[in-house]
């Protein structure tokens, strides 16, 4: 789970919802935190995961997440379109969105700027009735379903040139405040995000060396992902595996491989303090590429590096 709270609030002292998701193969599911990566790749891409959370709790919840994105070259402009669904649920809370991107990419020193905006509906819940309380009168927490939604907005950068790229977005801009009944409100705090990565070759052609890094920062919580995967590549056909360290928080291990176009990522990421290693999150990815034929092909479109 990431840095980014969500607050229930009522007349009586706060409580700690949920958090928004940190997949662990982030430098996979890149338009799940910043819009500007949508249309990045010339081909359509399609994306799913999954993440449990905490194994061996009760009632712990996962997050779903499936998004697509696709470029489109009107004259000599490059665009890219996308579109995300996420559905998260901890405990008695469900936090849910669904999310409209663009993006424009254009030529700078040398590389790929690509500039991304978009527009999220969220839709917050709680369900009371599965609260298993002391004092059934709480008024920290309702005695039964309630929900609510609101717009939100998230923006991003994402740079690229060669083998190496960055990007830096904003997801809930608005920090919108969610509206449950008459007495209960969910509070959404902005997350910022920086990730970059560097694909080193080596001597052997078939391999590449692929260290990332993602930080997550909502005003108070910061969480560091430093990651670190090594991908053989032969044909179409790809393997990779790797490690993921967040410091104080936990240790992952991953691997994967694509396959007819399709790949298919595991891991497992094991917390270092709190629950201990046994409570840890697995998650399950699958990516697909499929090559359209949009608009004019030629010098303006670029090579992904979402697979090297």
């Amino acid at each position: 789970m990431a840095a980014v709270g969500i607050v229930l609030t009522t007349a009586a002292p706060q409580a700690v919802a949920q958090q928004e998701p940190a997949f662990l193969h982030y430098w996979q599911l890149e338009t799940q935190f910043n819009p500007a990566a949508a249309g990045r790749s010339p081909q359509l891409s399609i994306n799913a995961g999954y993440q449990s959370h905490a194994a061996g709790f009760e009632d712990a919840g996962g997050t779903m997440f499936a998004g697509a994105d696709m470029a489109l070259q009107l004259g000599r402009t490059r665009h890219g379109v996308g579109v995300v669904f996420q559905n998260d649920q901890f405990g008695l809370f469900a936090h849910q969105r669904f999310s409209v991107q663009y993006a424009y990419h254009l030529k700078l020193f040398g590389g790929v700027l690509g500039i991304g905006a978009e527009a999220d509906m969220l839709n917050e819940s709680v369900d009371g009735s599965k609260a298993d309380l002391g004092d059934a009168n709480d008024p920290a927490f309702p005695s039964s379903k309630l929900s609510g939604s609101k717009f939100d907005a998230s923006a991003g950068l994402w740079y690229t040139r060669k083998a190496w790229y960055a990007g830096v977005a904003v997801q809930h801009l608005t920090a919108p405040t969610v509206i449950l009944g008459e007495t209960n409100e969910i509070k959404v705090k902005s997350l910022y995000n920086f990730t970059a990565g560097y694909n080193i070759r080596t001597r052997t052609p078939l391999l590449t060396i692929v260290p990332s890094v993602m930080l997550r920062y909502d005003g108070t919580d910061l969480r560091a992902d430093l990651t670190a995967r090594i991908n053989y590549a032969s044909g179409k056909k790809r393997l990779y595996g790797g490690a993921n360290y967040s410091p104080q928080h936990s240790v992952a291990m991953f691997f994967g491989g694509t396959f007819h176009g399709i790949d298919l990522s595991y891991s497992y990421e094991a917390f270092t303090g709190g629950m201990g290693i046994g409570a840890g999150q697995h998650e399950v990815t699958l990516g697909y590429r499929l090559d359209l034929n949009l608009g004019k092909r030629g010098k303006n479109l670029h090579k992904s590096v979402r697979f090297l």
